[in-house]
């Protein structure tokens, strides 16, 4: 019997994003710093012949008609027939529509677990833009370290460190369409194109709330407009004892809060649960660079 091949699918966190505009052919230039939780769905690779998909996990019911995943593997067979692929099966622990990357987190690990099912062919495969083809998050969640990303998602330029720090993730259980959130913004043309910054140095929890507080997430305001119970989640987050800075993650609607230790945030997130348990939340630690 094949190898079971596992490869995590965590989340992805927007801890700033700024909407630099509006390009010609419709997608937005953005600049962010993004990393990952050590949480998220998990996603398994039994290589073989025939190619097939199966999901479980609390959000599986939400996934409905063709799902990235095919696609993912249409492209990868696309791209090099010599492929082997095989069963794939999704345990889907993230919400969908959520702003935390998570379907392409998963169309991510699913590029990855083919590459480690055939190391000989690997190495002739264009993976960047395979994962570029399938989304602006995909290259970034591919990588899955903490990084600068600019352009539309193409440019990554991951950081040297990140500090241990933690974060409570609330979703309040409504879904929120990335596309109708950027329609909302309106943004202007882009004036010219921008290079992604240097990253950050971040060497502790401190640096890196003074890095995000100084920035904002350009998609809150129209998230909220159209999920104005972002806005709720927020400020319980925002109002939680030891919370550093709270936001948005992404297009949202699941919002972020930063806590020096994981004892702290896992409190918050008890206090929070018993006080809305109609809310999803998880305790997480960010993941190392």
């Amino acid at each position: 019997m094949a190898e079971l091949i596992e490869e995590p699918a965590n989340a992805k966190i927007n801890l700033t994003l700024r909407v630099l505009g509006r390009r010609p052919d419709g997608y937005h230039e953005i600049e962010s710093l993004v990393v990952f939780a050590r949480y998220g769905d998990r996603l398994t690779l039994r290589p073989g012949e025939v190619t097939s998909f199966s999901l479980s996990g609390p959000f599986a019911s939400a996934i409905v008609g063709t799902n990235l995943l095919e696609t993912t593997a249409q492209r990868l067979i696309q791209a090099a027939p010599e492929l082997r692929l095989g069963a794939v099966t999704l345990e889907k622990n993230l919400p969908v529509a959520a702003g935390l990357g998570g379907g392409s987190a998963d169309a991510a690990a699913l590029l990855r677990a083919v590459q480690r099912a055939n190391p000989r062919a690997a190495s002739a495969v264009d993976w960047h833009a395979i994962a570029q083809s399938l989304g602006a998050d995909v290259p970034v969640c591919l990588l899955a370290t903490p990084a600068m990303m600019g352009g539309i998602g193409e440019r990554i330029v991951p950081l040297a460190s990140i500090p241990n720090a933690s974060l409570v993730l609330v979703n309040p259980h409504l879904p929120v369409a990335a596309g109708d959130v950027y329609r909302r913004l309106g943004a202007s043309a882009v004036p010219q194109r921008v290079q992604t910054p240097e990253p950050p140095s971040l060497r502790s929890v401190q640096d890196l709330v003074g890095y995000a507080a100084a920035r904002s997430n350009d998609l809150e305001t129209a998230a909220i407009a159209l999920c104005p119970q972002i806005a709720d989640v927020k400020a319980v987050l925002d109002a939680t004892p030891g919370a550093l800075i709270a936001r948005m993650s992404g297009s949202g609607p699941t919002c972020f809060a930063l806590f020096a230790t994981f004892g702290q945030a896992s409190a918050a997130a008890k206090a929070i649960a018993q006080h809305r348990p109609d809310w999803w939340v998880i305790t997480a630690q960010i993941a190392a660079a």
